[in-house]
């Protein structure tokens, strides 16, 4: 604050000397002025051969002389009739109209005296007008402009620094009162927030963003604790059951079955396993929120059956579309949605899974369906959490670690689409819609498409439940030969150089 009453000190300072400066100029410029009015006058008598004797002037501090080969013609009644105002070689220097400014000591005036010099008279013999008119009352005036600004600038600079300080005070008083619950929450650790001032100005509006950003910052934080908790209670089970193991084997010595700690400490490690990549997979999302590139070119259809193939003939049945179904992305993120998918299926599924696409509008839509005990409505988007189980009371060897779903629903969200689940009557029906896409330049025509049954209409209910008179789904073995994967890579993903029409 010190610097801004130093330089409302230097700024009133620096406007009173200009305030004074160009008064005193303009007072100035008044006395010219009017000196010059009486001189013109004076030289259209002399022009006229009309001069009065003694020449009439107005006020007392004014004398006029008419001078004409050094001497006076005519003069006022309070001039001088003998000795000219000025001498030749000031009337000499400031010529016609010119003005100069002598000691008033000389006239017999007060103060400094202003003389202006016009010339008349007949031409073949000019006369001088020379006009002096006292300065007295201008610079009495300036004097007591710059009195009054000495005398008045330091009570002012004072009042204003005094109503500066209390009007910056009371402004900044928030601003301390927010520092203050700043520090209060650094150095408790706690959450909290920040005190918000009455008056709606920005000082509230700061303060009420502030408060937004600590809350969201602490939703963060207990997210990032709850996760870190959750994630090192499950990879304390595996763990535990491995070290378990190895120390009743320690025990038992050579009676211990090797074959079989050998075949659980590898389920225990895949497991384990399992739980790096989705956390991995969640960590890189998290860094990654917003959506992914252009990608390439996806055939649905060929994605579905590709995934599936690993899984289990039945439960797991493919229902094959009536022709290509594009999409773009990636086909290593969008086969993973799906897997994970067909994961949590079979593992709730009583007999039958069926995994299909078909077009929807702008979308294509897949759903991956079970025949399990279902999830209630209330819990449908729950699931979608990290690290949720409906079923705490299960054996975590049987179920996941909750990540599948969360997984599914930030790797759709990248692509552009949503998931949602339905009720499948019995089971769950998993719905992803990702937006549609043209085929790519290099596309196989539809016709050298393999023929499909037709799809269900939208209102058939799950796609698992196949019309009377269409084609069986696709039964899926896992003993397909390897050119499956070849034929998907080669149908379903594009070259990085081709564009999409």
């Amino acid at each position: 604050m010190a610097l801004g009453v130093t330089g409302l000190a230097v700024g009133l300072a620096v406007g009173g000397l200009l305030l004074v400066v160009l008064l005193g100029y303009a007072l100035q410029r008044t006395v010219d002025d009017e000196a010059f009015k009486t001189a013109d006058a004076v030289a259209r008598l002399a022009t006229q051969d009309a001069l009065p004797d003694p020449l009439p002037v107005a006020g007392g501090q004014v004398r006029v002389q008419v001078v004409a080969a050094g001497r006076i013609r005519a003069a006022s009644i309070d001039a001088d009739r003998l000795v000219p105002m000025l001498y030749a070689d000031e009337r000499a220097r400031i010529g016609d109209r010119g003005r100069i400014t002598i000691p008033g000591q000389r006239l017999g005036m007060r103060g400094p005296v202003r003389v202006v010099a016009v010339t008349g008279g007949p031409a073949g013999d000019p006369w001088t007008v020379l006009v002096a008119k006292s300065m007295a009352d201008v610079v009495q005036g300036v004097r007591l402009l710059r009195d009054t600004l000495l005398v008045a600038f330091p009570l002012l600079v004072a009042l204003l620094a005094v109503v500066a300080w209390r009007v910056v005070g009371a402004t900044l008083r928030p601003v301390e009162a927010l520092r203050a619950g700043a520090e209060e929450i650094t150095r408790s650790g706690r959450p909290g927030e920040l005190p918000v001032p009455a008056w709606q100005d920005e000082i509230h509006r700061l303060a009420v963003t502030l408060n937004g950003m600590l809350a969201r910052l602490e939703s963060a934080r207990v997210r990032q604790r709850s996760f870190i908790a959750d994630a090192a209670h499950e990879l304390r089970s595996p763990l535990a059951n491995m070290r378990t193991q190895l120390e009743v084997a320690q025990r038992l010595g050579p009676g211990t079955d090797w074959p079989a700690l050998t075949e659980d400490l590898l389920a225990d490690n895949l497991r384990l396993g399992r739980l790096v990549d989705d956390l991995l997979l969640l960590a890189r999302t998290d860094e990654a929120p917003g959506p992914v590139g252009p990608g390439r070119a996806v055939e649905l259809g060929a994605l579905i059956a590709a995934v599936a193939a690993p899984y289990p003939a039945p439960p797991v049945r493919v229902q094959p579309p009536d022709g290509p179904l594009w999409t773009r992305g990636d086909p290593d993120v969008l086969g993973r949605i799906v897997a994970n998918l067909l994961d949590n299926a079979v593992r709730h599924a009583r007999d039958r899974v069926t995994v299909a696409v078909r077009a929807d509008g702008a979308y294509q839509l897949i759903t991956v369906t079970d025949d399990g005990s279902g999830i209630p409505a209330a819990d449908r988007e729950r699931v979608f959490g990290r690290f949720t189980r409906l079923d705490d009371a299960r054996a975590r060897d049987v179920g996941g670690a909750g990540l599948g779903l969360a997984i599914v629903a930030d790797l759709v969200r990248r692509h552009a689409g949503t998931v949602t689940l339905g009720d499948a009557e019995p089971g769950v029906r998993a719905e992803v819609r990702l937006p549609a896409a043209a085929p790519p330049a290099d596309a196989a025509p539809p016709a050298a498409a393999v023929p499909s049954p037709a799809a269900p209409p939208a209102d058939a209910g799950p796609p698992a439940d196949v019309s009377p008179g269409a084609a069986p789904p696709t039964e899926v073995s896992p003993a397909e030969p390897d050119a499956q994967r070849l034929r998907f890579v080669q149908t379903c993903v594009e070259r990085p150089t081709d564009s999409v029409e």
